[in-house]
């Protein structure tokens, strides 16, 4: 995860009291909580939301036994664990924040961004070892060996399960290769937007399919292949990603992935020698793209499944906070795009599912204004622990009771800062309500840009300048200013913690 949120070091810095409640009254017993966090996983890439990409039969069930929220701001950080109250703590998978976990009674993380094939943990009492296997099925059997074999009965837990999938470069498993690959998937409306009617930002983001993406890395098209048919790469790092992540695999695997992929160097070849238009290798590129997120996805799903399937039968869900959420949004094509950052719904919804019976009524659905920054408060209220008082969040507990009289956040507020650096979207920030977003990009421009998201969902225009939208304009310039207030937040502010992003990156 690349993005960063100024206001998110609240869920790091808990101090937790402890309290405690009769073990054998139930209806006073903490809950366990068990969080599931996948990397840069779109929420149009899970059937709850749509089945028009992919089915996630898994992932589903949590928001048919729970709740779906069909609105949430983008990045998210983990909560301070409750070790200090009483819990038995452990992670395993994606940490996203350093390689040092505190508060853990277990973990066994990937360093960075980890690798699909192979991967290499950092853990707490082995040192840091390599699995044979691919990742999410690693990190999947970590976890259930710790809910069997090291979970103490007789203490509530909080779990959290967090997986690299589906981060980009998409290497699927082995068993969805051939699966995958053959599929063909409908193409966004925006797949060639030309960005006309908006600010200068949209053009100027280097996220495109066609121009930006690798080759090698993204595409799979072997880096021979790339010589032989005279294709650059698009980054100083393609073929040797591709080369590293290659290497990585035993020589079953690489079978398998050869068996496959020199099948789709091969074709790609007899297309490209008889001509193609720059459309055509869009639309080739868009299915590549396509195949190999989605196939991580269906990993990612067959192994929450398998967690699932665990809690119900050791009777686990009876008494478990369960979510199923993403770091953040993804573009799947929508405006020539992948990957995240602007404050444009694909990027900015998140995925957020959850499940807690006898809290959370079967099948719900909310639109409600939840963020990042409420998860943190959310555990704390469920386990009965009193939150620190310069927490920016709020719990979503009376909201998952049904109490939507208690939840009152109509805006939310959005910053990116990460500019100049990789995919080159400027900064911005943003207020965002259910009927509009208000968007200000800075810092080497001065551009506002108003979207209607009631009548333009697809963000395709700038209201900005229109007159018919002159109250609603000053109306929200209103509350973005009091919203920064609320958060501590100036461009000052940005521009430090920037300095000190560019610094880190280019040592």
């Amino acid at each position: 995860m690349n993005m960063k949120n100024f206001n998110i070091f609240c869920l790091l810095l808990l101090t937790m009291p402890s309290v405690l409640f009769g073990k054998n009254n139930p209806e006073k017993r903490r809950p366990n909580i068990v969080f599931i966090m996948s990397d840069d996983h779109a929420y149009q890439a899970i059937s709850a939301y749509s089945d028009k990409l992919i089915k996630t039969p898994n992932i589903d069930r949590i928001a048919k036994n729970g709740i779906k929220f069909t609105f949430d701001t983008t990045i998210l950080t983990f909560p301070q664990l409750f070790q200090e109250s009483g819990y038995q703590t452990a992670m395993f998978g994606k940490l996203h924040f350093g390689n040092n976990p505190k508060g853990f009674d277990q973990f066994k993380i990937l360093p960075g961004q980890g690798n699909y094939y192979n991967p290499n943990f950092i853990t707490k009492n082995e040192g840091n070892i390599q699995v044979n296997g691919y990742v999410t099925d690693v990190i999947t059997d970590m976890t259930l060996d710790w809910l069997e074999k090291e979970r103490n009965p007789e203490k509530p837990f909080l779990l959290m399960y967090l997986h690299k999938a589906p981060h980009r470069e998409w290497l699927p498993a082995e068993r969805h290769l051939k699966e995958f690959s053959g599929k063909v998937y409908p193409e966004p409306s925006t797949l060639f937007d030309n960005y006309e009617g908006r600010t200068s930002a949209a053009k100027a983001a280097e996220m495109n399919l066609l121009t930006h993406m690798n080759w090698a890395g993204d595409s799979k098209i072997y880096p021979e292949m790339m010589d032989k048919l005279g294709i650059k790469s698009t980054t100083d790092g393609d073929k040797e990603g591709f080369t590293k992540e290659y290497r990585r695999m035993n020589a079953l695997q690489k079978a398998n992935w050869d068996g496959v992929y020199q099948i789709v160097n091969e074709q790609f070849e007899k297309k490209f020698k008889a001509g193609m238009t720059e459309k055509e290798l869009m639309q080739w590129r868009f299915q590549r793209y396509m195949q190999d997120y989605l196939g991580t996805i269906a990993s990612v799903d067959e192994n929450v499944g398998r967690v699932l399937d665990y809690l119900e039968a050791n009777n686990l869900t009876e008494n478990t906070l369960i979510v199923y959420t993403s770091d953040q949004g993804f573009y799947l094509g929508e405006h020539g795009w992948y990957d995240k950052r602007f404050v444009y719904d694909e990027s900015f919804k998140t995925p957020l599912l959850m499940q807690w019976k006898g809290h959370i009524k079967p099948g719900r659905v909310s639109d409600d204004m939840v963020q990042n920054l409420d998860f943190a408060q959310t555990f704390l209220d469920a386990a009965g622990i009193k939150a620190p008082s310069d927490m920016q969040g709020e719990s979503m507990v009376p909201l998952l009771e049904g109490k939507i009289n208690g939840w009152k956040r109509e805006s939310v507020y959005y910053h990116y800062y990460e500019f100049p650096s990789v995919h080159m979207v400027k900064r911005h920030y943003a207020i965002v309500t259910k009927a509009y977003k208000l968007i200000h990009f800075y810092h080497d421009v001065n551009e506002w840009e108003l979207i209607d998201r009631q009548n333009d969902p697809q963000e395709l225009k700038n209201e900005y300048n229109n007159p018919k939208y002159a109250d609603v304009v000053e109306k929200l310039k209103k509350e973005l200013v009091a919203i920064r207030q609320k958060y501590g937040d100036s461009e000052e502010i940005s521009k430090n913690i920037q300095d000190r992003y560019l610094k880190a990156i280019n040592k």
